[in-house]
């Protein structure tokens, strides 16, 4: 390929097709390489989270949500529901179209956009170099002004839980069982493993979630954690803290799993399907050439400043591959940040305002610190709550579990963190999200004139409460 590039992206997940667009549009010669292949053997854009990733598990999540609300909860409302049945290859058929249509609309943005897509292998060589082998096997080198690393990344393998690719599988796999497993394993309590656990646990399998820490969802605020916990065994899922699995044997169609309980006692545990869900590391294998002069830090991603630049002139990493959590809008925002330097302009991503969720139901999510981490910062702070039960939209939905919690500064009243579990909260912490970008205080918030009746309603007492001044639940005494 003698055409020289002003940039060349590797990878076309959520970092790395934003960052290509970006690029386009800001009228720079783009090029995108993609490595991943259809079932038919053609190239596709869209990485792990479309493919493999957040959308597919997320048409599982309401698939399966839906058959447990019509089968469970859709009396309460007076309709019957006799007979109700799941069609598992339905359900992934339907899967797979959504993959299609999205991974399809890439390829549209990319023709539209002027974008290059190539479909391949890409290597970074040394000066800004990379050598490209297409799904045919030819290589071809490319000359680039600017290149953008945006390989994601991989499910982690652990020895003690070697995979078959049908008893024993990863989240990948997960997302291809053809049959509900009358009991189900999964190694790693998670976001991953709480999702997938959630999808079977609502089909009709017995789930035991078998999580090494003795902390449930470390990251997340503690109460919202031990909200949750609460929640997600009154559901079924059956989750076992302190559980280190030690051994897997496959015995005929079943596996057995032998792990130690906190209390060091050893215990066993047989299942019809095994999910090894324990985290995912950087994808650079084959990535890059011994003289790139990329560094990689001590987690094996690749180092850069906060502008996503590597210790290499004008190359960049971005997305799962580089330090912070591995979420796809954090990667997406890291795109356009670095497409815009490129450019010239001056752009920057204040990564103390980054979404987290678990799309289980209901749903978990938070932005900003947590009351932990402010409390060992020193900082004083106040906090406002409200429950779902007190809301009139939530019990009208009959969605009434979980709760909003909002956390400010005492002295300034800045809001440094939200927390939620319940229903809608991947949309209602982004509300919030939005005021902390502003540097809206508890206060402004609790002016804001919100909806009735809705369900962000919740956001709006929960930053009353702050202050002592919620309406529809009686105020505890605020924080000397």
């Amino acid at each position: 390929m003698s055409d020289k590039f002003d940039v060349v992206v590797i990878g076309s997940g959520p970092a790395g097709y934003v960052a290509a667009i970006r690029a386009a549009q800001l009228g720079l010669k783009t090029a995108c390489i993609e490595k991943w292949k259809n079932t038919e053997g053609q190239g596709v854009n869209g990485g792990t989270c479309l493919n493999v990733g957040c959308i597919p598990s997320k048409a599982l999540l309401d698939s399966s949500f839906k058959y447990h609300e019509a089968k469970e909860e859709l009396g309460i409302h007076g309709i019957s529901t006799k007979g109700v049945a799941m069609d598992i290859p339905a359900m992934l058929k339907r899967k797979n179209s959504i993959i299609n249509q999205l991974t399809g609309g890439i390829a549209g943005l990319f023709k539209a956009n002027g974008v290059t897509a190539l479909y391949g292998t890409g290597k970074l060589l040394a000066g800004k170099k990379v050598e490209l082998t297409d799904n045919d096997g030819a290589v071809t080198v490319i000359d680039a002004d600017n290149v953008i690393l945006a390989s994601g990344s991989l499910p982690i393998a652990i020895p003690v839980a070697q995979l078959d690719g049908d008893l024993i599988v990863d989240s990948t796999g997960a997302l291809e069982i053809g049959e509900v497993p009358k009991r189900l394993g999964v190694i790693g309590a998670g976001v991953i493993g709480l999702e997938l656990g959630s999808v079977w646990n609502r089909l009709g399998s017995e789930v035991v979630l078998l999580e090494a820490m003795e902390d449930f969802l470390a990251i997340m605020d503690k109460g919202i954690a031990k909200e949750s916990k609460k929640i997600f065994t009154k559901q079924g899922l059956d989750i076992r803290l302190g559980a280190r699995v030690t051994g897997t044997e496959i015995k005929g169609k079943e596996v057995e799993v032998t792990y130690k309980a906190a209390d060091g006692s050893e215990h066993k545990q047989t299942f019809d399907k095994l999910i090894v869900c324990v985290g995912r590391r950087a994808f650079t294998d084959g990535l890059l050439a011994d003289d790139s002069g990329v560094q990689l830090d001590e987690r094996g991603t690749v180092f850069v400043d906060d502008q996503c630049a590597t210790n290499a002139p004008g190359v960049y990493a971005i997305g799962d591959l580089v330090r912070g959590p591995m979420l796809a809008h954090k990667g997406s925002e890291e795109g356009v940040m670095v497409a815009e330097n490129i450019a010239g302009h001056k752009a920057q991503m204040n990564y103390d305002i980054v979404p987290n969720v678990i799309y289980t139901h209901p749903e978990v999510a938070s932005v900003g610190q947590t009351e932990e981490q402010i409390k060992a910062a020193g900082e004083p702070y106040n906090v406002g709550t409200f429950p779902f039960s007190a809301s009139g939209r939530a019990m009208a939905a009959n969605d009434t579990q979980g709760m909003v919690k909002i956390i400010a500064h005492a002295d300034t009243d800045r809001i440094l963190g939200c927390h939620i579990v319940g229903p809608s909260a991947a949309d209602l912490v982004q509300q919030v999200a939005i005021a902390m970008e502003f540097g809206s205080s508890a206060e402004d918030l609790g002016m804001t004139v919100f909806g009735h009746p809705t369900l962000s309603e919740t956001v709006h007492e929960a930053a009353l409460a702050v202050n002592g001044a919620a309406i529809h639940i009686p105020n505890r005494k605020r924080r000397k």
